[in-house]
C-alpha cells in the first residue's frame, strides 16, 4: 500500500502528496545505520590509511561516510516535512535524495572493497565495514522506491536536474549570510582535501566520490544556482569573502607542502585565466600558450641576480622583474600574433602549437654550443634567489599571530595579490567595449567584421593581453621553483605546466568565466598530486574527463549563461517553475 498522507496546504498551494512511508523509513534507517557504523571498527589492522580500527573515533574514510550519512539523513527528514528543512529541497524532489544516498553508498562500498583488495581478502573487514555497506545500500533502495522524478525515463530521470519552485526573496543580510556559509563550506572542503596525505590515495578517492555526488545533489536542489545568483547580486562581497578565505587557508595548514600545492594551483589558475581571454572570450584555439609562461619565467630569471644567469650582475626588484616578464611575453605575443591571427580554426591552432615547440627547442639550444649562451640549454637557470619585497624576505619563515608561515605560505600571499590583479583585469576587460568585441568575434567573426569591428586588431589585443598575464605568473613561478628549464614548456608533459593542462583547465572549469579556470586548475592539479598512481596516465585521465564533460556538461562545470544557451536546446535548460513557495499556482493566476 502506498502512503497517501498529505502535508497541510501552504498558503496559496494545494495538498502535496508525501512519498511512501516505507521508503522514507528505509532511507532514514539506512542513514542512521551508516552514521552508527562509522563509530565501529572497519578493519583489524592500522595498515590501511586512516587507522579504521578505533571504536568511537571515526577517521579517514569513516569521516567521509559520516558526512555522507548525515546528508542523507537531512534529506530523509526533509521527506517528512520537518520544519526548518524546506530550504534544503524546496520541491521535495526525488533525485537529490537519490544522489545523497549514492554518496554514502559509493564511499562505504569503495572503502570495503579497498580494504579487501589492499589487505588481501574479505577476512580483513571488521563488523563495522559490513554494517556500513549494508546500511548505505538501504537509502539507495528507498530512494528508488520513491515516486520517479520523470516517469518513463529510467535512470536518466534521476540524473536530470528537476525544476524546483522559485525560491522566495531573502533580505540583503540573509543573502550575505548565505554567501558566507557557502564560502566557509568551500574553504572547509578544500582544506580537508588538500590536507589528505599523498600516501592515502584511498581516502582521497572517497573524498572525490563524496564531493561529486553531494555537489550533484545540491545542484538538483537548486541551491548551487541560487548561490550563484545571489553572489552575482553581491559581487564585491562574494569576491572579498573568497579572497579572505584564501588568506585564511595558510593558517589552517601545519605542513608547508600544502601551501606549495596552493601556490602552484594559483600560478596555473592565473595562467589559465589569461588563456581564457584567448579561448573563452575570443574563441581562438591556442595550443602553445604555455610558451608565454616560459618567456616570462626566463625573462625574470635572467634579471634575478642568479649566478647562473647570463646577466648575473643584474638583480631587479620584484616590481621591475614582473614588468620585465610581462613585457617580454607581450612582445612575443605581438610578434607571434601579428602574422598568424589572420588564420582561423585548425590552422591557427597548428601555428600556435608550432610556436610552443619552437620556444622549447630554442631555449634548449641557447646553451653556448648550439647557439648563444643565454638560457644554459637543458640545465636551465638555477639558484634563483628568493624575493625580497619591502625588506620582507619571502624565503624565510615568519611568525604571525602565533602561527609560523613558511616559505611557500609567503609566496601564496604574493600569488593571491597577483591573482586578484589578474581577475580584476579579466573582469574589467570582459565588461568593456573590447570585451564585447571579443565575444562578437567568437560568435561570428564575419558578422562582427561586417558591423565594423576590426577583427585582426581585436584578436591581437586579446593575444597580447593573455600573453602578458601569463608572463606575470611566470615571474613568480621562477622564484618559487628556484630555477627554470625547458622541460615543462611543451604541449603535453608528465606534469604541469603544459598547454594541454591549461586548455583542459579552461574547458573543464567553464570558458568565459572567472571562477571556471580557477576551479579547473584546482581539480586538475590536486587530483594527480594526491593520486600518485595516475601521474603516468595523466593524458588518459584528461581524455576521459573531457569526453564525459562534453557529453554531460559541454559548457563546463561553472557555466557561462551565453555558453549554456549555445550548447543546450531551450527545453534542456533549467526553467524556473511557474509558482514560488508562497505564490498561487500559475493556473489560478491565469484564471484571475
Amino acid at each position: 500500500m502506498t502512503d497517501t498522507t498529505t502535508t497541510p496546504p501552504a498558503a496559496g498551494r494545494g495538498p502535496v502528496p508525501l512519498p511512501a512511508a516505507g521508503a522514507r523509513l528505509l532511507i532514514a534507517a539506512g542513514a542512521v545505520g551508516t552514521i552508527a557504523s562509522t563509530f565501529m571498527s572497519w578493519t583489524w589492522t592500522p595498515d590501511f590509511p586512516g587507522d579504521l580500527t578505533v571504536y568511537g573515533y571515526p577517521a579517514g574514510l569513516q569521516v567521509l561516510a559520516l558526512v555522507a550519512g548525515a546528508l542523507t539523513l537531512l534529506f530523509a527528514l526533509r521527506l517528512w516535512d520537518v520544519p526548518g528543512l524546506r530550504w534544503l529541497n524546496p520541491g521535495n524532489a526525488t533525485s537529490p535524495v537519490f544522489l545523497t544516498a549514492m554518496a554514502a553508498f559509493t564511499v562505504c562500498w569503495f572503502a570495503g572493497i579497498a580494504i579487501a583488495v589492499d589487505l588481501g581478502g574479505l577476512v580483513n573487514l571488521d563488523p563495522g565495514a559490513y554494517v556500513a555497506m549494508v546500511a548505505s545500500a538501504l537509502p539507495v533502495v528507498g530512494a528508488l522506491a520513491l515516486p520517479h522524478p520523470a516517469p518513463g525515463t529510467g535512470l536518466t530521470g534521476y540524473l536530470t536536474k528537476p525544476a524546483q519552485p522559485r525560491p522566495g526573496k531573502l533580505s540583503p543580510l540573509a543573502e550575505r549570510g548565505f554567501i558566507t556559509a557557502g564560502t566557509a563550506l568551500a574553504l572547509i572542503t578544500f582544506t580537508y582535501g588538500i590536507g589528505i596525505d599523498n600516501d592515502a590515495s584511498e581516502t582521497f578517492i572517497g573524498f572525490l566520490l563524496l564531493v561529486v555526488f553531494a555537489t550533484w545533489a545540491l545542484m538538483h536542489t537548486g541551491l548551487v544556482d541560487r548561490y550563484a545568483t545571489i553572489s552575482a547580486h553581491h559581487k564585491g562581497f562574494a569576491a572579498s569573502l573568497a579572497f579572505l578565505a584564501a588568506v585564511i587557508f595558510p593558517f589552517t595548514q601545519s605542513d608547508d607542502h600544502n601551501a606549495n600545492v596552493g601556490v602552484n594551483i594559483l600560478i596555473f589558475a592565473t595562467v589559465a585565466l589569461g588563456l581564457n581571454i584567448v579561448v573563452g572570450l575570443t574563441g581562438l584555439l591556442d595550443l602553445g600558450y604555455v610558451a608565454f609562461l616560459g618567456v616570462g619565467a626566463y625573462a625574470a630569471a635572467l634579471v634575478s641576480g642568479s649566478e647562473y644567469s647570463r646577466f648575473s650582475g643584474v638583480q631587479f626588484p620584484f616590481w621591475a622583474a614582473a614588468l620585465t616578464g610581462m613585457a617580454a611575453s607581450l612582445v612575443f605575443g605581438v610578434l607571434i600574433g601579428a602574422p598568424t591571427l589572420r588564420l582561423r580554426g585548425d590552422y591557427l591552432a597548428i601555428v600556435t602549437l608550432g610556436f610552443g615547440e619552437i620556444f622549447r627547442i630554442t631555449v634548449n639550444n641557447l646553451d653556448g654550443d648550439s647557439g648563444p649562451n643565454i638560457t644554459r640549454g637543458p640545465n636551465g637557470i638555477t639558484q634563483i634567489p628568493d624575493l625580497n619585497i619591502f625588506g620582507f624576505n619571502l624565503g624565510q619563515p615568519h611568525e604571525i599571530a602565533g602561527f609560523t608561515l613558511g616559505r611557500f605560505a609567503n609566496y601564496l600571499f604574493l600569488m593571491l595579490i597577483v591573482t586578484a590583479i589578474v581577475v580584476l583585469v579579466f573582469t574589467r576587460a570582459a565588461d568593456s567595449r573590447i570585451g564585447r568585441s571579443w565575444i562578437a568575434i567568437r560568435e561570428d567573426e564575419t558578422a562582427a567584421t561586417a558591423m565594423g569591428i576590426n577583427g585582426f586588431r581585436v584578436k591581437l589585443v586579446a593575444f597580447a593581453l593573455g600573453a602578458s598575464l601569463a608572463g606575470l605568473a611566470g615571474t613568480v613561478m621562477a622564484h618559487v621553483n628556484y630555477s627554470v628549464n625547458p622541460q615543462p614548456y611543451q604541449f603535453a608533459g608528465a606534469a604541469p605546466p603544459n598547454s594541454a593542462f591549461l586548455l583542459a583547465a579552461v574547458v573543464l572549469g567553464g570558458m568565459g568565466t572567472v571562477s571556471g579556470p580557477l576551479l579547473g586548475a584546482s581539480v586538475l592539479y590536486l587530483v594527480p598530486e594526491k593520486l600518485q598512481f595516475l601521474q603516468n596516465y595523466e593524458l588518459l585521465a584528461f581524455g576521459i574527463a573531457l569526453i564525459l564533460l562534453m557529453r554531460f556538461r559541454p559548457e563546463g562545470i561553472i557555466a557561462n549563461r551565453r555558453r549554456q544557451l549555445e550548447f543546450h536546446e531551450t527545453g534542456q535548460l533549467d526553467v524556473p517553475a511557474q509558482k514560488t513557495l508562497t505564490d498561487e499556482p500559475a493556473a489560478t493566476k491565469a484564471g484571475a
